[in-house]
């Protein structure tokens, strides 16, 4: 069919539509590579002609992972492999952020492509990808020698907070592996990594970044109190909550809103032992 309508003098391949997407685009975003064949085989045929978000085909091909149209566009050279859309997301940014490795891959393995090129919030492909979980790209990244681990976004949250966050315990235990990536460090309002984690409950997150030492769990931020309260809301009475030992399992433990520092220091003191003197000082508040 696209064969036939091309074979008409009257006919425009690279014309757009309303919102500047052309067929190349259409083909590019949809993954039809034997259509993008075609395309790019006519001569009056723009292949990096960018929509109105500023998000041209090769954009389009790695947002959804469709590596065989990635690799027909990278062949082109009159195509731009980092050329950043309207709110500064790159091809690469976009595979990363969707969890594409084979798009990642291949566009890791151009010179001219920038693998810390941040989006308009100062996000990079490796925030990205360790703020939807991407445990397979954060890998792919942080092979590279060209990566900041620990490069923060412009509200300060580094990759870790932004794992930590959304309780991506194997992205948290990724970068923390690294001796370049700091467990405590906090973003523009104060907030740390463990803040981050006991904000939602996700203790999946808190014991990895607990027991990775160098942690202050009772650092304040900016605008809150220490991590307690965030754990402590009812909704995430699990992550705060000691358990139960065996052979008492008759005894329900304090209700939620009560002895809220007992019950966190339950969880830190089973996973990072606290100095003597601050051990002591809590157990004379009871």
């Amino acid at each position: 069919m696209v064969k036939l309508v091309l074979a008409r003098n009257e006919v425009s391949p690279d014309k757009p539509s309303n919102d500047g997407r052309t067929p190349l685009t259409a083909a590019s975003y949809n993954g039809h590579d034997g259509v993008v064949k075609l395309l790019l085989s006519q001569k009056d045929v723009h292949p990096d002609k960018a929509d109105v978000d500023g998000e041209p085909p090769l954009w389009q091909a790695s947002w959804n992972g469709h590596e065989r149209v990635v690799k027909l566009l990278l062949a082109r050279n009159d195509v731009s492999p980092d050329k950043p859309s309207n709110d500064c997301r790159t091809p690469l940014w976009a595979a990363s952020c969707n969890g594409h490795e084979g798009v990642v891959k291949l566009l890791l393995a151009r010179n001219d492509v920038d693998p810390e090129n941040p989006n308009d919030k100062g996000e990079t492909p490796l925030w990205a990808a360790s703020w939807n979980g991407h445990e397979g790209v954060v890998k792919l990244l942080l092979a590279r020698n060209d990566i900041d681990p620990e490069k923060p976004n412009d509200e300060g949250e580094t990759p870790l907070w932004a794992a930590s966050w959304n309780g991506h315990e194997g992205v948290v235990k990724l970068l923390l592996a690294r001796n370049d990536v700091s467990p405590d460090k906090p973003s523009n309002n104060g907030r740390t990594p463990l803040t981050a984690a006991s904000w939602n409950g996700h203790e999946g997150a808190i014991r990895p970044l607990l027991a990775s030492g160098g942690i202050i769990p009772d650092q304040l931020d900016n605008n809150a109190p220490t991590p307690l309260p965030c754990a402590s809301r009812p909704l995430h009475d699990a992550v705060v909550r000691p358990p139960v030992s065996q052979g008492d399992d008759t005894r329900e433990g304090p209700p939620p809103r009560i002895s809220s520092m007992r019950r966190y220091r339950g969880i830190i003191a089973g996973l990072s032992p606290w100095p003597s003197g601050k051990k002591k000082k809590n157990k004379e508040r009871q």
